[in-house]
């Protein structure tokens, strides 16, 4: 077989897999090689690698998917959580930049689907830790990218640490948009320290901040607090959010926007 028939079919398998572990919640590893057709060392692999990414978490005769709780689920599978809401809450969160501006934007997939429209919106200059969003927008004319460096991270696919903090003390922006793993009416939380202290440093960083999340986000828990939803000048939440929860931010004196969901725009991110 061809060397690149293999890195496909190889590719293919590990999506098969996280997509299988994933749908089941866990799944003994001992069963996996019969149901994909390869020998169970090749399934522990596959695994090694997914777990690797943040995909998956394998222990002992058993691997399991990372998608809440305490553990940040890898980006991989968070891309594709959510992907309306996400376009509908990214669609909002592009009519409040102005060109020639800079912005933070954090490690989040939905900034990632902000990101890929941000040729609308050049000049602009985009500050960043996390790799898929210097990918979206790294051969965009009139657009100057700051990656904020650090160590690199492989769960969230960026950058972390103290090199990153110092970056962000030097700097000085337009716009801060964020979103986290979890949130209440009142605080935004992360399962990783780490991630909190870059976040925090964002937030100093700019003039203003917005949150912006897809309402799956409140029915997810996380350890450490973050920045409390009061904070931010602009909450972007997805119009499918309920409405008591909207009633309850709105009472607490949250600026918040709803996106309308299902209405991409011509220049939408699917391309």
């Amino acid at each position: 077989m061809a060397p690149g028939r293999r890195e496909a079919d190889r590719l293919a398998r590990q999506t098969a897999l996280s997509e299988y572990v994933m749908s089941e919640g866990s799944a003994r590893i001992e069963d996996l090689p019969g149901r994909f057709g390869v020998s169970l060392m090749t399934i522990h692999r596959d695994l090694d690698t997914l777990a690797t990414r943040g995909v998956l978490r394998k222990t002992r005769g058993e691997v399991t998917a990372i998608s809440s709780s305490l553990y940040e689920a890898g980006t991989e599978y968070r891309s594709r959580l959510m992907p309306s809401e996400k376009q509908a809450v990214a669609n909002q969160a592009l009519t409040m930049i102005e060109p020639g501006q800079a912005i933070i934007l954090d490690d989040s997939t939905t900034g990632v689907f902000l990101a890929r429209r941000l040729r609308e919106k050049c000049p602009l200059t985009v500050i960043t830790n996390f790799r898929p969003v210097m990918d979206a927008v790294r051969d965009v004319p009139d657009l100057t990218l700051i990656s904020l460096g650090g160590q690199y991270v492989s769960w969230c696919n960026g950058y972390m640490g103290s090199v990153t903090l110092r970056a962000l003390d030097q700097l000085r922006a337009d716009l801060f948009f964020m979103s986290a793993p979890a949130l209440d009416e009142e605080m935004t939380f992360h399962q990783h320290h780490e991630a909190v202290l870059v976040k925090e440093a964002s937030y100093r960083s700019a003039k203003r901040s917005v949150l912006f999340a897809d309402h799956s986000k409140f029915s997810e828990r996380a350890l450490l607090a973050m920045i409390p939803t009061a904070d931010f000048d602009t909450v972007i939440l997805d119009e499918n959010t309920p409405e008591e929860i909207v009633s309850r931010m709105t009472q607490a004196h949250v600026n918040v926007v709803l996106a309308p969901v299902n209405q991409p725009a011509a220049a939408d991110l699917g391309a």
